[in-house]
């Protein structure tokens, strides 16, 4: 029987192991603030890879935080009524919903522009 190999979460961000017997690494959260939507970058991919021949928009350049990108990620789920997620600092919806995605994204305040496929 085979032994399962144990996941390490990455709980201290870029730091996993120091030889260094006098490094204190700093625990204190380092919540990432939100930039406002004006002066957030954004660009929507078409993207078809790695997802069995479906297709999905993807919203990339977000800078801020998970839960915010994961409120972003809700509405605009709600407003093209398909599903998706939020991860890594992208927002993947379901489908090809590009133009709905940059009028939502236009009138919430943020730039934004279509970019790749």
């Amino acid at each position: 029987m085979a032994k399962k190999k144990k996941k390490l979460k990455n709980i201290t961000g870029d730091v996993v192991y120091s030889t260094n017997s006098s490094f204190d690494y700093d625990y204190s959260a380092e919540d990432e603030d939100t930039l406002a939507p004006d002066e957030q970058d954004l660009r929507i991919w078409l993207d078809k890879k790695n997802r069995g021949g479906k297709t999905a928009s993807v919203v990339k350049g977000f800078i801020g935080s998970q839960d915010d990108l994961k409120d972003l990620a809700k509405v605009l789920k709600s407003k093209c009524g398909v599903g998706g997620s939020a991860k890594d600092g992208e927002i993947i919806i379901q489908g090809d919903h590009r133009d709905k995605i940059l009028k939502i994204l236009i009138d919430s305040g943020f730039k934004v522009k279509k970019a790749g496929g």
